[in-house]
């Protein structure tokens, strides 16, 4: 792989990191600064919330001024101004305002990737060299769970950003120097976001796309800490274990859905099936949430695993797309993705606050993922109406 795309792998790496440590910081955080649940939920609200407001302008960006300078210049003020600003933190306040900071930092990298891939590659390679890209993006995830509570334990949680944000820079700056921006087709036509919505297909995989990756993203990325704290007594040691295997689920399930994706005859059909066990094992655990903590980890990992499609519904909706809207069009694209996860983060919160005085451990963490899995549900119900087309 050319040393560009290896740089904009580590800068996601990087990004899935983001995205998900704070499950395994959240009893340190709340002992250190008061953050509890309800704020770390804003705070990662924020998260998803920045990354998927900037998705547009990047989009506009990937098409005038290409990859390079985008991702550069977005990494190193956001990713490793946020980091510090975190290291620094003393409220929940300063919390949400970093993750927001981060949130925009990270969000142009795995696009910048997608980029590359559309305009560089064959049609029918991009869902696999996209899923390769997440996967190995996704090693974020294991650095997020056991080796992020071990850090925290070992140096404290503020050393521990501020090594990560010495990081972003570094990353930032290879990123400037070795990535190369596709070259510009020539003649080709400047598009818009009303030429993009004219796409009909794109209709009915934009819900599923807002709210499959927002279950194992929520799950993953926030509520797998509180509630395996709360439910069950976990400490943070637990916590990372369970963590690390969620994330290794999702890292196989993402690979497993690209590598497969030329075998199946029905791209549609095989992301409707991975969202239907998705949706199965989520009711599981609301009906058992406090059965054992072996059989909730293990309902998480297939949580994880067949929630991973992200990177397949994305080379679905790619295959609508026309050269000159690519840019456009896979940032729109992550928007609904990265978008669901945000709000969902924010909705899953209010869940959580409304029923937490009830007296209950499990109710508000079994309301959680009723709300998570009805919105999954709904989302494959209008995707059931999809083109299956697999170019």
């Amino acid at each position: 792989m050319h040393i560009g795309l290896i740089l904009l792998a580590l800068a996601y790496v990087l990004s899935q990191f983001f995205r998900a440590f704070l499950a395994v910081l959240a009893k340190l955080l709340e002992q250190d600064i008061g953050a509890t649940p309800d704020d770390l939920a804003l705070a990662s609200g924020m998260w998803f919330a920045a990354f998927a407001a900037a998705q547009i302008p990047i989009g506009a960006a990937l098409d005038s001024i290409g990859p390079r300078r985008t991702a550069a210049g977005l990494l190193l003020l956001g990713g490793g101004g946020g980091a510090a600003v975190f290291a620094l933190a003393t409220s929940p306040l300063h919390i949400t305002i970093a993750m927001t900071l981060i949130g925009f930092g990270c969000a142009p990298v795995l696009m910048a990737s997608y980029y590359i891939f559309a305009r560089e590659y064959p049609p029918m390679r991009f869902a696999l060299l996209a899923s390769v890209m997440v996967g190995v993006g996704s090693l974020g995830n294991l650095v997020a769970s056991y080796p992020m509570a071990l850090s925290a334990e070992l140096l404290g949680w503020r050393n521990s950003l501020w090594g990560l944000g010495g990081l972003c820079a570094l990353v930032a700056l290879s990123i400037y120097l070795w990535v190369r921006d596709p070259a510009k087709v020539e003649g080709e036509s400047k598009g818009s976001l009303a030429e993009l919505f004219r796409l009909r297909a794109l209709w009915f995989i934009f819900p599923l796309m807002g709210v499959n990756y927002a279950l194992p993203g929520a799950v993953r990325g926030l509520w797998i800490g509180p509630y395996l704290t709360d439910v069950f007594g976990a400490g943070t040691s637990a916590v990372g274990v369970a963590s690390l295997l969620m994330g290794t689920a999702m890292i196989a399930g993402t690979l497993f859905y690209g590598f497969v994706d030329r075998l199946f005859p029905s791209r549609k059909w095989m992301l409707a099936g991975g969202a239907m066990v998705t949706s199965f094992t989520t009711f599981a655990v609301i009906l058992l949430p406090a059965h054992s903590l072996a059989l909730s980890v293990g309902l998480i990992c297939v949580i994880g695993f067949f929630g991973s499609g992200y990177a397949v519904i994305m080379a679905h909706g790619r295959s609508f797309l026309p050269p000159h809207l690519i840019g456009r069009g896979v940032t729109m694209l992550n928007l609904f993705s990265i978008g669901g996860v945000g709000i969902l983060q924010f909705a899953s919160a209010r869940v959580y606050h409304n029923y937490a005085g009830t007296g209950d451990v499990v109710l508000p963490y079994a309301m959680v993922f009723v709300l998570l899995g009805s919105c999954l549900v709904a989302g494959l119900l209008v995707y059931l109406f999809s083109s299956d087309r697999t170019a």
